[in-house]
């Protein structure tokens, strides 16, 4: 599991003063750019690799609003490996009662520089089991990530 602290900006709410319910997504694909960064990676160096992960599959199930201000905690885990590919968890907290706001998961392929299915490659598949520091709910993470990841 992956940590990563959100606060939510006015631009993510909706005209009921809670988050727009298709910004849980947007949260999920910064929540798996961390898992891949607390693990030495980035998207930009699995695409330079000539890989694709798109998401084929994604479920949010909502139990309590989010809204403007609040500090979130987005937990991100790679939960299964398959042949040829992945399922990410989510679950969102809120931060000062660290009550569960959503629930997530996506599925995705791995595409190969053709444009085809392949199989993970072992370097992502190990990532499922392997611990983090930023996993660890009792480090704190510090300093900025390994590698820029912008763009």
């Amino acid at each position: 599991m992956v940590p990563l602290d959100i606060r939510v900006i006015y631009g993510d709410t909706d005209q009921m003063g809670v988050v727009y319910y298709a910004n849980y997504l947007r949260y999920f694909e910064a929540g798996r750019g961390e898992f891949l960064r607390a693990h030495g990676r980035s998207y930009r160096e699995v695409e330079a690799a000539g890989l694709s992960i798109p998401v084929v599959e994604a479920r949010v199930r909502y139990r309590a609003p989010a809204r403007y201000e609040d500090l979130l905690r987005l937990e991100t885990t790679l939960a299964e490996v398959r042949r040829v590919s992945l399922r990410f968890t989510y679950a969102l907290l809120r931060g000062d009662d660290r009550r569960l706001l959503a629930e997530g998961e996506t599925a995705h392929a791995i595409l190969g520089p053709d444009g085809r299915l392949m199989r993970v490659p072992e370097e992502i598949a190990a990532l499922a089991a392997r611990p983090t520091e930023a996993g660890d709910p009792t480090r704190q993470r510090r300093g900025p990530p390994a590698k820029d990841d912008r763009g």
